[in-house]
């Protein structure tokens, strides 16, 4: 299949079709289409190499609560994915067949700027996730270690998908629904190795344009000094580009300011701050108070410190 030699929009079965299909044809090399099945070994490989160094340096990367809390959302986190993939594809193959007023053509530098595109509405969701408390509910499960490790990265919230809307512009812009699939998984890939602890910085000029181990760990710092800051995922630029980059500076301390009660239960990672929602906005006593609740800043509502 050449994913970038068709010349008119595939209807939901066309595509359907491809998607079963074992692998795509991308600058003339197959590759799988799907790419995350295909990284789960290696991911996993490189959480054990991690976990034996930091065990043998003595390094206390990992814990015991903190990898059931960790393997835990992300055993959830695939199988609400797996239950709402069809459903969710079939939104973004829908705007894009009745919304897209053009089709952007199946090249190779389609493929480069649909990943600029993309990683560009991925800023403004993680950052939106940050300043405002209904978005923050479906995020705030990714903050909630108090360890930096490869695990991060499996905690996912289960109902993550409400973002989509976020990145619809990107297929009603003109970019097909596959490229738009694989672009997806590149990006969750690359974010992989970010939450490594022990990823020396890379050269300077990497540095200052990618997402690093080094740029990325400062985000998850709850200092004072590293709230809301660095939300890139692939492209750090952004963050200098729009005021929220931070360089590295003071040792993060990792994890949320809120006390949790629970480390290890998924659910409890997952849902506790729509509860937490909920239950402010029943209690809130005007209208202007509930809408705080709900889609204030994080923090900011009744004096609650902030995450």
């Amino acid at each position: 299949m050449h994913l970038f030699q068709s010349s008119s929009k595939m209807n939901w079965q066309e595509i359907m079709t491809k998607l079963h299909e074992s692998d795509i044809t991308v600058f003339g090399h197959q590759i799988p289409i799907n790419l995350l099945t295909l990284a789960a070994p290696i991911m996993l490989l490189c959480v054990l190499a991690e976990y034996m160094y930091s065990k043998k340096k003595n390094l206390g990367l990992y814990t015991k609560d903190g990898m059931i809390g960790s393997i835990g959302v992300g055993a959830g986190y695939l199988v609400a994915t797996a239950l709402v993939n069809v459903a969710t594809f079939y939104i973004v193959w829908w705007c894009y067949y009745y919304l897209a007023p053009l089709q952007i053509p199946y090249t190779w530098w389609a493929f480069i700027l649909c990943i600029f595109v993309y990683d560009f509405a991925r800023y403004w969701a993680h950052r939106v996730a940050h300043e405002q408390r209904f978005w923050w509910a479906s995020h705030v499960t990714h903050h909630s270690s108090d360890h930096y490790n490869l695990t991060v990265s499996f905690r996912l919230c289960w109902i993550d998908q409400v973002k989509l809307i976020f990145f619809l512009p990107v297929v009603i812009m003109g970019f097909d629904p596959l490229m738009f699939f694989l672009v997806h998984q590149i990006g969750i890939l690359y974010q992989f190795w970010q939450h490594s602890d022990v990823i020396p910085p890379l050269p300077k000029f990497f540095e200052n344009i990618f997402v690093t181990p080094t740029n990325h760990k400062v985000h998850h710092g709850k200092n004072e000094t590293y709230i809301d800051v660095n939300y890139g995922s692939m492209f750090i630029f952004w963050d200098k580009l729009f005021g929220t980059y931070k360089a590295p500076g003071e040792k993060p301390e990792w994890g949320v300011k809120q006390p949790l009660s629970s480390t290890t239960n998924p659910f409890y990672l997952v849902f506790h701050e729509y509860i937490d929602i909920v239950r402010d906005f029943f209690h809130a006593k005007t209208w202007k108070d509930k809408w705080k609740a709900t889609f204030g800043r994080p923090g900011q509502y009744e004096g609650v410190d902030k995450f």
